[in-house]
């Protein structure tokens, strides 16, 4: 929904929820959730404006929209519930619920077509529901997960150009998108722990090194274009989705991060809000048992919750999963670990350990810095394998984050 938070002015912000909240992998699953919970989210929170969605369609789902009139019905139906699409989860390709996940999360990577055709896919649908004057982003993958090349350094040039290929043949599409119709599409890399763009430093490094020299090189041979407007055309359409989760858990500092990507010439195109577990690591070794103890539900199979460890002269350390982190909590000489557990916002504290809410509060304090943005999505989706404890009704739930990013934004 359209907001104008009054710490940052007139500016209107569109904000939605990622609906991979929702189990649901094929189209006609995706759509009932949306005829399920849309509506009555509506009703609570925009009953007389128009209410924003942002979709998750796995590969799936994404073929079978495409496929006889089932676009049209969509079109028809949101605008039936007054409600429109602005914004695309195009990270997982594949099942995202109720099956182990973990790193297949990142296959197909962006070396591979497949990749490359199921974007694709999800540009045509995102440019058939966007409405006019409102741009358009799909968040993807950070390129691919750095533990499947680290035995093989070798071949990350590889992996970074092949995908740099891939990416300006995206950034060309959508320039010639936006020039056909007047649609502006962006395509948001997604930074997380472990991924082969994991914090600021890195995504940069990637445009720098990589993107911009070899997507620029592609598309003058390819497309004829001039180096000035390939430079546009990339700085345009690929940008970052900045996931609050994520850069917290990599002790990133929110106004410097977004100083390094303006520095950088690097919009931000959607910011994912979403909050991670931030432990405290006690000296007593009762006390660690204790938290062990708290820690070990959290430890669950469906989804990577990589852990970063941090001692008191500021050395960090990674382990993949919170499942290999737990051995080791004993022992760490760690002052603080932060996994990648996605938490409901609404909560600072889950005793004996924090949230990262006060990284979301800092970037909704700095959303001027990133101009280029405007759209804000909420992020939950672990609530079927959260601890018995912390689960809620879902409808509940979904209300009360929002109810949270609304206070926060208007205060």
């Amino acid at each position: 929904m359209l907001i104008h938070p009054t710490k940052n002015g007139d500016r209107p912000y569109h904000l939605t929820y990622c609906t991979n909240i929702h189990p649901g992998e094929d189209w006609g699953a995706v759509f009932n959730n949306l005829k399920t919970y849309i509506p009555k989210l509506k009703k609570e929170l925009a009953p007389h404006n128009p209410f924003g969605i942002g979709l998750r369609l796995a590969q799936r789902a994404s073929e079978e929209l495409q496929q006889a009139d089932k676009l049209n019905q969509l079109k028809q139906w949101l605008t039936t519930q007054d409600c429109y699409v602005f914004t695309i989860n195009g990270f997982p390709y594949g099942g995202f619920h109720r099956q182990v996940v973990k790193d297949e999360v990142y296959r197909p990577d962006w070396s591979q077509g497949d990749r490359l055709s199921y974007t694709q896919g999800l540009v045509k649908i995102l440019a058939a529901l966007l409405p006019e004057g409102i741009d358009g982003g799909i968040s993807t993958v950070p390129l691919s997960y750095k533990p499947w090349w680290q035995s093989n350094p070798g071949q990350l040039s590889t992996i970074f150009e092949g995908s740099s290929f891939q990416l300006a043949e995206m950034a060309a599409q959508m320039a010639t998108l936006e020039e056909e119709t007047g649609k502006l599409l962006h395509l948001d890399l997604e930074p997380e722990p472990d991924a082969l763009l994991e914090n600021t430093d890195e995504a940069i490094a990637f445009f720098q090194n990589w993107l911009l020299p070899v997507g620029q090189g592609y598309l003058q041979q390819t497309y004829g274009v001039t180096p000035t407007l390939a430079q546009t055309w990339l700085r345009r359409h690929i940008r970052i989705c900045y996931d609050t989760c994520h850069f917290a858990v990599e002790y990133e500092d929110p106004a410097m991060a977004l100083a390094k990507f303006h520095k950088a010439g690097i919009a931000i195109g959607k910011f994912q809000i979403s909050s991670a577990i931030r432990i405290p690591i006690p000296p007593e070794q009762a006390q660690r048992q204790v938290l062990r103890q708290h820690l070990e539900p959290f430890a669950e199979s469906t989804y990577l919750h990589q852990v970063i460890e941090k001692d008191s002269s500021g050395t960090v350390h990674h382990y993949q999963d919170l499942q290999n982190a737990l051995p080791e909590l004993m022992n760490t000489a760690a002052t603080e670990w932060r996994t990648h557990f996605h938490v409901p916002i609404f909560i600072d504290r889950y005793p004996p350990f924090n949230s990262t809410q006060d990284h979301i509060i800092d970037i909704l304090q700095q959303l001027s810095q990133a101009p280029q943005c405007n759209h804000l999505e909420i992020e939950t989706y672990t609530w079927e394998v959260l601890p018995p404890e912390m689960k809620l009704d879902l409808l509940t739930s979904i209300k009360r984050e929002y109810e949270w990013i609304l206070s926060a934004l208007s205060s």
